[in-house]
């Protein structure tokens, strides 16, 4: 019998392998500034372009070995209206001081449907939210990206019930919320500042000193904006977490996402048949 708490969206072998290709290229495509060699490319700005079109490259092999895994049309149901969810509910925080409200959602999604469904919610979620408040640019595809792996994670978090789970789910919102922040970042530091700053990107630089700099700038210019989003993560999935995930999970029983689909002939055709 088919568990219902089955992910919508199954993963292969194969497309693990993808994945854990994609977070390498993740990695580089982050922390370029560290292991890119000064004046390869001319120019600060050449390298978040050129990475931001590998990382949508990437997502898309990547989405589409997950769809090739087994995507059926109630999974693909879900996946439109919880990215339009999400869509809706971004613009309510606008990253004001920090709110996000897209994470939760995120969070709890990838929690009950899966890994799968978690990385392709959080690349769906930003790409609408992106056209709806116009922030397409070379940013979004690390937005992207970033949200992409926030809520895969959550469906690989250990086994937990009841509070526990929630004071679980919490936590991973809160620090999720800072990490994100922090790689997101990467993106743009290396072109934000003066580079006579003694926080600005400086080509060339020794590895720790290079990263030094980096920690002094997220802590300057960012810790702040982290924190609302941690706060908001944690405080929203609190309050939250047990309705919506009450929610998710009566849904995913009664769609039976990986239950196979058999097709019986009615009595009447059979009788029609003799």
């Amino acid at each position: 019998m088919t568990s219902p708490f089955a992910s919508a969206i199954r993963l292969t072998p194969r497309a693990g392998v993808v994945i854990v290709l994609a977070a390498f290229l993740g990695a580089v495509a982050f922390f370029w500034p560290f292991v890119v060699a000064p004046g390869k490319f001319g120019s600060n700005y050449a390298p978040p372009l050129i990475f931001g079109v590998l990382l949508v490259l990437v997502l898309c092999v990547v989405l589409s070995e997950i769809g090739e895994g087994g995507i059926n049309s109630k999974a693909l149901a879900m996946l439109g209206v919880l990215s339009a969810v999400n869509a809706a509910l971004r613009p309510l925080g606008a990253g004001t001081a920090g709110i996000e409200t897209v994470f939760f959602v995120l969070v709890l999604a990838g929690r009950v449907y899966g890994p799968g469904f978690g990385f392709t919610l959080g690349c769906t979620s930003l790409f609408a939210s992106a056209l709806i408040t116009g922030g397409v640019g070379p940013w979004m595809p690390y937005q992207m990206f970033g949200c992409a792996f926030v809520g895969m994670l959550a469906g690989f978090l250990p086994r937990a019930s009841g509070r526990r789970e929630v004071l679980l789910l919490a936590v991973y919102g809160s620090v999720s919320g800072y990490l994100f922040g922090f790689l997101l970042n990467l993106s743009f530091w290396p072109f934000s500042l003066d580079p006579n700053s003694s926080i600005a990107y400086l080509p060339g630089l020794p590895f720790t000193d290079q990263w030094h700099r980096y920690i002094a700038f997220d802590l300057a210019t960012s810790l702040g904006w982290d924190t609302g989003r941690a706060v908001t993560n944690f405080v929203c999935i609190l309050l939250a977490g047990p309705a919506v995930l009450t929610t998710f999970r009566r849904a995913a029983r009664r769609a039976r996402f990986q239950a196979p689909v058999r097709f019986t002939a009615s009595k009447r055709a059979e009788s029609e048949s003799h």
